[in-house]
C-alpha cells in the first residue's frame, strides 16, 4: 500500500488478544509495500528488530524514509498521504474451501480501510504512476482481526529487505534533475536482476484511472488451512466490481485529483471489489514476491468488499491503525517469504516515532468543497 503498529480505533487493539496471537508473535517482522519504477519508492516495514545491529535495523529504515522525504510530524513515514474508509465484507462461503478463517464463512464483517499513495510526503501532488495502496482491517468475532496491506502493482519490486533498502538508496532523486543517478541505478539493477525483471512485469500493467477501479494485490504468499487440515499456498487480490478505465497521460487539474475523484464517487454510491483467492500449486514460489504465479492457477471468488464512506484521517478511524499483514486470523498463516519476516518492525518503529509527535491535520480533507 502501505504503516506501523498503532493505537487502534475504539473497540480495536493494536495488539490482538494474546490468547489468540501468542503463537504468531514470533512471526511479526518487516513489510514491503511500495513504489514502482526507478523513481518510485514504496514502503518497507520491520517490527521484530531481527537484523544484526551492524546491518539493517528498523531505525535505519525509518531514518532512510525521513532522509528521502523529510520528517513530517504525526504522519506515516511511508504512504503518508491518505484517507480513512469504512465498509463491510460479505462472504459467500466459497473461501471456506481453502481456509477455516471466520471471515470466509457466509455473512457480513465490518471493515476499516485506508486508501493511500506511496511516499513520505503527506501533501504530495497526485500522479497516475504513484503506487496506490489499500489497507484493510476486518473486525472478526471475539476480538480476532485480519489486517492486510495491498497495492496496485502485479508484483513487488524486491525479493528481500536488503534489496529494498538498496533500491531506496539507488532511486533517490538527484537535486539537479529530480531523477535517480543512472550509474547508481544501473549498478543496483546489475546486483539485483530480479528487480529489473519485476519492473518489466509492472510496465505491462499500467495504472487505471483512479483508486476506485484499481486492482489491489497482497503480493506475498500466505498459507491457508481449512477445517479438514489441508494447507495450500494462497495469494489474494481485490478486483473492482465496476468498469475499469485507463489512466490519463496528462495530469488533471487539482493537487488531490485522485483523492477528490474517490471522495466524489463514494458520496454518490458505494464502491465494490471482489476478493479473489489464487491457489498455488507445488513448486510455485512462496518466498519471492517479484515472481508472478502462472495465469492458469485456480481462483476462488470469496465475496465482496463494499466501501460506503470515507473520512478525513483523525483519531478514531484508520489514521492510527497499522495494516500489518501478519496480523492474521486462525486459518491464514505466513509463508516463507523473507519480506513477511520483517514487515511489522519498521511499522512499529515508524509508529513509535509519530505517536509522540504533534498531530497535523491531514492535507486531504474529505469535508472540503469539491470542485
Amino acid at each position: 500500500m502501505t504503516d506501523e503498529t498503532a493505537a487502534a480505533p475504539p473497540g480495536d487493539s493494536a495488539d490482538p488478544p494474546r490468547k489468540e496471537w501468542s503463537r504468531r508473535s514470533a512471526l511479526l517482522g518487516l513489510a514491503a509495500i511500495g513504489g514502482a519504477g526507478t523513481a518510485g519508492i514504496g514502503g518497507l516495514a520491520y517490527a521484530g528488530g531481527r537484523f544484526p545491529a551492524d546491518r539493517l535495523t528498523p531505525a535505519r529504515f525509518a531514518d532512510r524514509f525521513e532522509q528521502v522525504y523529510g520528517k513530517h510530524a504525526g504522519f506515516r513515514r511511508n504512504h503518508a498521504k491518505g484517507v480513512s474508509a469504512a465498509g463491510y465484507f460479505t462472504a459467500d462461503g466459497a473461501g471456506t474451501e481453502v481456509s477455516r478463517a471466520t471471515v470466509f464463512a457466509p455473512g457480513r464483517t465490518p471493515v476499516t480501510g485506508r486508501f493511500s499513495l506511496s511516499g513520505g510526503l503527506p501533501d504530495a501532488p497526485d500522479t497516475a504512476p504513484t503506487v496506490r495502496g489499500l489497507g484493510l482491517l476486518f473486525h472478526l468475532p471475539d476480538g480476532e482481526q485480519w489486517r492486510t496491506a495491498m497495492i496496485n502493482l502485479p508484483v513487488f519490486l524486491d525479493r528481500t529487505p536488503q534489496g529494498f533498502y538498496a533500491r531506496m538508496l539507488a532511486a533517490r532523486p538527484l537535486p539537479a534533475t529530480g531523477k535517480p543517478d543512472p550509474e547508481k541505478m544501473a549498478a543496483f539493477l546489475a546486483e539485483y536482476p530480479e528487480t529489473a525483471k519485476a519492473m518489466a512485469v509492472v510496465k505491462r500493467h499500467p495504472p487505471t484511472s483512479g483508486f476506485h477501479d484499481s486492482t489491489y494485490n497482497a503480493l506475498n504468499a500466505f498459507r491457508c488451512t481449512n477445517e479438514a487440515g489441508d494447507t495450500v499456498p494462497v495469494r489474494w487480490s481485490l478486483k473492482p466490481a465496476g468498469p475499469v478505465g485507463a489512466g490519463s497521460t496528462t495530469a488533471p487539474p487539482g493537487r488531490d485529483h485522485l483523492f477528490d475523484a474517490l471522495i466524489a464517487k463514494v458520496a454518490r454510491e458505494p464502491l465494490r471489489w471482489r476478493l479473489v483467492l489464487t491457489v498455488g500449486r507445488p513448486g510455485d514460489p512462496t518466498d519471492d514476491a517479484t515472481l508472478p504465479w502462472p495465469g492458469d492457477r485456480r481462483t476462488i471468488d470469496a465475496g465482496t468488499l463494499t466501501i460506503d464512506s470515507v473520512q478525513t484521517e483523525a483519531a478514531g478511524n484508520a489514521r492510527d491503525v497499522n495494516f500489518d499483514p501478519l496480523i492474521l486470523p486462525d486459518g491464514i498463516a505466513a509463508s516463507d517469504d523473507p519480506l513477511l519476516s520483517a514487515r511489522s518492525a519498521v511499522y512499529s518503529q515508524s509508529f513509535t516515532r509519530r505517536a509522540g509527535e504533534p498531530k497535523t491535520p491531514s492535507p486531504v480533507d474529505v469535508t472540503k468543497e469539491r470542485r
